[in-house]
């Protein structure tokens, strides 16, 4: 074997370190080269290091050539080194080389150079710190210790660079540093430099195409460009010729939309909200609005889809909303659903169905399926310790338990799961149970229920998910959840709760029970395509001809990636299983979480009052879509996204495309004669485009959004350099020049109209109308850059896309945000006429629980009216009122009264 590495080069610390510790395995000899000596013959650009195997094949990715000298030391895979691995390419790299090229050329220092990755250092210190393992994939070094500590040692051999507070980050940094393979790997490629080392590699390699703080130019990339063949170059060309005549014809409309042999045929679904609360920014983007992208970009393909959500409406959360606010379940659901619909709708949700659960034909799937289980010996009976309130006089779902988790400590851990860990579990399990209705310590008591035999099943899980995983687009946190839960082994899975509310069990002895929400809802998917169309199961039991793409939160896949597939594959009924399952990480606002009760975080029916259109919603919400790691919506980070990547990047392109149109030639698109360079931007355009394709195909949803940002910033360089409101006034060759240059510009805006719909809808539309673009045009996108807007082609009325976010604007929506709706919603309330409230009959309280009760409202109520004296900070008060609300409450319940409408303060 032989490794290729140069000096200076930053891929050769890790390679060097992972070579260091397979020493001996086999014969390796170590060359240095040039940084513009082209080792691997087949590539068009210079790469080390490279590592030549014996049998003359090449590996020349940093993490492959250590994978190799891994697996030499008899190291085994695991997915959490892979997830990790993946991380490093797709998040960590870009922002190091961002951050390396402000150090290294640049010259830049402090928070200038560790602002692009801070965000990733921290994920790595609170990955470290959540597992309580001293290395990323557990208790001794792997793969993926020494790849991240290679491509972080630049950057963070300079302890100006890492963080104090991050003490995880800062201890497992130092480990490795002081390990033999890494200090000689660091001494070999550094040479007593320090950082400087890595600038005459740096200085020769193309800006990091992810540098975004790099000013515009007014000269052309020709480090980009020059990379592009004559031959690409020639293709483009012929498919921007080709224009409009190149469109296929559109696909016919369905009414119902049903599967079509020898189409694509694309079922997507978006994980079905609980109807009991109302979804914030990280449920929206974590679901519905990441499924409606893909959903978008599918039609655009021309490919045949069904897109289907709807609320899921069984179940313990909805009884107990249903108890807090005085309603009936049903009442509850009917209010929520249509608080649901009405905020996908804003926010342009394109839903092909948006149904609910609570149905005849959920019960009748569900039962079918059930029936299938049991007959087939798939289901079993058991004896379960459950938790039963005395005093409610009943057993207690998972829901109505709250308590300290047993494994992570957090203090409300649900009975079923706990958000903090995520962790299923049982609520006997947790310390300190409290019921959530009367907040009394339920006991211990045993009750039959019915069990999904998941341990039977897994060996056709293992089968089909080895069929599946291989060439699909599972996301990685999705493929290592899975697997974790296989390599512990499936437990059996309790389907039974003892509720009223939820699908009825068809089995004598179990007529006062319900199915597990968890089981059944699932099967909703199933159930609301039902009541779509009577053909369902040409979409549900077609495995062969439809592609199921579901799109959730990282929290949702054990249901979606193994209990209803077990139960499908059980069920021996040739359901539609997941082909593409898409998870995404979680949304937290600014430094905390999303709480309503606390009136922190926007949530979907706030949005709407902002004033800010549901199109800039959608577009930052998918710019920090938390695909790899926990992202954080930030509104200083939106306003500055608004201004910079849409007012001054993408409209102020669009804007001028248009404007020169109107302005020069009447409305009217200019002649093209195309120069050589005009020609490159084209197949530069195409490659960007192809590229945007491919990311979406993978469903990589925010990177394919920086295509769309990088095509106009493109563009606005193109105007820059060749200044058409110069050349207008110039000789016949300048005004031509400038009439190339606007028709070009024009084009590239239309292109950007269409790549932008599956984004920003209302947007998209709007430049379509701007521009007058073609119907056809406007409904298709194909992997070529096509001329959509020929010479002669009468454009519309241009206006301004974006209007400006302003500091004291976005300051105070922070405010408000951050608790200080709280106290709105309770005025609002109080505004609105009293409902009478419905509580579940019930023993009432010993004297001595009402007057420990009533002891605790008094002296809650001191602690907010001495907070209001003092005039304290509003979310402090905003907090302590939400307790006393709380406590009143509980006093209500166990006096056994209705509870009563807060009040709320009379404005002055």
């Amino acid at each position: 074997m032989r490794l290729f590495v140069s000096e200076g080069a930053p891929g050769s610390l890790p390679v060097l370190a992972a070579a260091g510790r397979a020493q001996g395995r086999e014969e390796l000899l170590i060359s240095t080269v040039g940084p513009e000596e082209c080792v691997v013959p087949f590539l068009t650009r210079p790469k080390v290091p490279v590592l030549q195997l014996d049998s003359g094949n090449y590996l020349f990715s940093t993490s492959a050539i250590c994978r190799y000298f891994f697996l030499l030391s008899g190291w085994e895979q695991d997915d959490l080194t892979n997830q990790w691995l993946e991380w490093e390419a797709t998040e960590l790299q870009p922002a190091l080389s961002a951050a390396l090229y402000y150090l290294v050329v640049q010259g830049k220092k402090g928070e200038d150079v560790l602002g692009p990755v801070r965000r990733a250092l921290t994920h790595i210190d609170h990955s470290l710190s959540r597992r309580s393992c001293p290395f990323l994939a557990g208790e001794t070094e792997s793969l993926a210790d020494i790849v991240l500590w290679g491509a972080l040692y630049p950057l963070l051999q300079d302890p100006a660079y890492l963080p104090e507070e991050l003490g995880a980050l800062h201890s497992w940094f130092q480990t490795l540093s002081s390990q033999e393979p890494c200090q000689r790997a660091a001494e070999t490629v550094l040479k007593q430099q320090g950082v400087l080392a890595f600038r005459p590699y740096l200085q020769k390699q193309p800006l990091p195409s992810s540098f975004e703080g790099r000013a515009v130019s007014n000269e052309p990339e020709e480090e980009e460009l020059a990379t592009l063949s004559e031959e690409e170059i020639a293709m483009a060309v012929t498919a921007w010729e080709k224009g409009l005549g190149s469109l296929p014809p559109l696909r016919p409309q369905q009414n119902p939309v049903l599967p079509v042999a020898g189409e694509r045929n694309v079922l997507i679904t978006s994980a079905l909200p609980y109807v009991n609360n109302v979804p914030h920014l990280g449920n929206i983007i974590g679901c519905v609005l990441s499924a409606d992208v893909f959903a978008r970009y599918s039609r655009l393909r021309q490919w045949n889809t069904l897109y289907l959500c709807g609320t899921d409406e069984y179940g313990t959360a909805t009884e107990t909303k249903a108890m807090e606010e005085g309603l009936t379940p049903q009442e509850i659901c009917d209010k929520y659903h249509a608080i649901h619909a009405n905020i996908y709708r804003w926010f342009n949700i394109s839903f092909d169905i948006f149904g609910r659960t609570t149905t005849p034909q959920q019960t009748k799937i569900t039962q079918d399926i059930f029936q299938r289980l049991l007959t087939r010996g798939f289901v079993f009976q058991d004896t379960v310790e459950q938790l039963r309130c005395e005093h409610c006089a009943r057993f207690l779902a998972d829901r109505f338990v709250e308590g300290v988790c047993p494994f992570c400590g957090y203090e409300e851990a649900r009975g079923d799961q706990c958000d903090k860990c995520g962790k299923l579990i049982n609520a006997i399990e947790l310390k300190k149970p409290q019921c959530k209705v009367c907040r009394s310590c339920p006991v211990v008591k045993s009750s039959q229920h019915l069990f999904l035999d998941l341990p039977k099943l897994e060996k056709r899980l293992e089968e089909w998910l080895g069929k599946t995983l291989p060439g699909s687009d599972w996301t990685p946190n999705a493929r290592f959840i899975i697997r974790s839960w296989l390599r512990d082994g499936l437990k059996p899975r309790c389907i039974t709760r003892d509720l009223k509310w939820g699908t009825p069990v068809p089995l004598e002895g179990f007529e006062d029970k319900v199915f597990y929400v968890w089981f059944d809802a699932t099967i909703g998917y199933v159930s609301i395509t039902a009541n779509y169309t009577d053909q369902w199961e040409r979409w549900w039991k077609n495995p062969e001809q439809v592609n199921l793409y579901q799109f959730m939160a990282k929290d949702n896949v054990p249901f979606h990636g193994l209990v209803f597939p077990c139960s499908a594959l059980g069920a021996e009924d040739n359901y539609t299983l997941v082909n593409h399952l898409i998870a995404t990480e979680y949304l937290n606002y600014e430094d905390g979480k999303f709480s309503k009760s606390r009136g922190v975080g926007v949530f979907g029916d706030m949005a709407q009052d902002t004033g800010i259109p549901a199109d800039i919603w959608r577009f930052y919400l998918l710019y920090i879509r938390p695909e790899g790691q926990d992202s954080a919506f930030s509104w200083t980070d939106m306003l500055l996204k608004n201004n910079s990547e849409l007012l001054n990047n993408l409209g102020n392109f669009i804007n001028r495309a248009g404007m020169f149109v109107s302005k020069f030639f009447g409305g009217c698109v200019p002649e093209m004669v195309l120069t050589p360079d005009d020609r490159r931007l084209l197949a530069h355009v195409t490659l960007e485009l192809q590229h945007y394709h491919q990311l979406l195909e993978k469903v990589r949803i925010r990177e394919a959004l920086r295509s769309i940002l990088t095509i106009s910033r493109h563009g606005n360089q193109y105007i820059q350099v060749n200044e058409p409101w110069k050349r207008i006034k110039g000789s016949e060759a300048d005004r031509q020049r400038a009439g190339t240059v606007t028709g070009l510009a024009v084009n590239i805006a239309a292109l950007l109209s269409v790549m932008l719909q599956p984004y920003m809808p209302t947007v998209s539309a709007t430049i379509q109308a701007q521009l007058q673009l073609p119907a056809p045009a406007c409904s298709i996108l194909l992997t070529n850059f096509l001329c959509t807007l020929p010479a002669g082609h009468q454009i519309g009325t241009v206006s301004p896309l974006f209007q400006k976010l302003e500091n004291d604007q976005i300051e105070s929506l922070r405010q408000r945000f951050g608790g200080g709706q709280l106290e709105e919603s309770l005025e609002l309330k109080a505004k609105a006429p009293p409902k009478p409230a419905v509580v579940e009959a019930m023993a009432t309280a010993g004297p001595q629980q009402i007057q420990v009760l009533t002891d605790e409202v008094t002296k809650q109520g001191n602690i907010v009216r001495e907070l209001k004296a003092q005039k304290a900070d509003k979310n402090q008060v905003a907090a302590e009122v939400a307790k006393l609300l709380d406590l009143k409450k509980q006093l209500a319940l166990a006096e056994g009264k209705p509870l009563e409408t807060p009040k709320g303060k009379k404005k002055k």
